[in-house]
């Protein structure tokens, strides 16, 4: 993992106040990396950056926040393809474990693919602040890879 990494967030609905602030809290760090988000919270994210570096006297100049779509509309499925293709190295998703998603299963697959691919990944506020805290988040990380090919070449019945 290099020294700047991707960095996915993504925020259910009651869930998005609480990952801005941990970004607006955390602004240097962030910034520091590129940053992935699905839909409505990559249009947060970008508005939060945005203002904090107009107010700051920089200028109209924009944080780079790839935007995915919605996680309903597929956001969700399109971050766990960059997961599984390398292309995310970290992942904040501070999800809401009292409110059923009509994407449960898009949310379960990601948080799999996090999991199997081995993403460092957040799912709250204490385990976003641990993370970001630590001494591998600004530096080269790397992370052990599981090798698949023995599944992948596994004899079906």
């Amino acid at each position: 993992m290099d020294k700047v990494k991707n960095i996915a967030v993504v925020a259910h609905d009651n869930c998005k106040k609480e990952l801005l602030d941990f970004i607006d809290c955390n602004r240097n760090a962030m910034g520091r990396h590129h940053l992935i988000a699905t839909g409505t919270t990559g249009r947060l994210v970008e508005d939060l950056l945005a203002d904090r570096t107009s107010a700051a006297g920089g200028g109209a100049d924009r944080q780079l926040v790839t935007r995915l779509k919605s996680g309903p509309l597929g956001g969700d499925q399109q971050m766990g393809s960059l997961i599984s293709d390398g292309k995310v190295d970290v992942l904040f998703f501070f999800w809401d474990p009292m409110e059923p998603q009509p994407h449960d299963v898009d949310v379960k697959a990601l948080l799999r693919l996090a999991v199997l691919y081995n993403i460092p990944t957040a799912s709250n506020r204490s385990s976003a602040e641990f993370l970001i805290s630590s001494v591998y988040f600004d530096n080269e990380f790397s992370i052990k890879k599981s090798e698949f090919l023995a599944y992948a070449n596994r004899a079906l019945e």
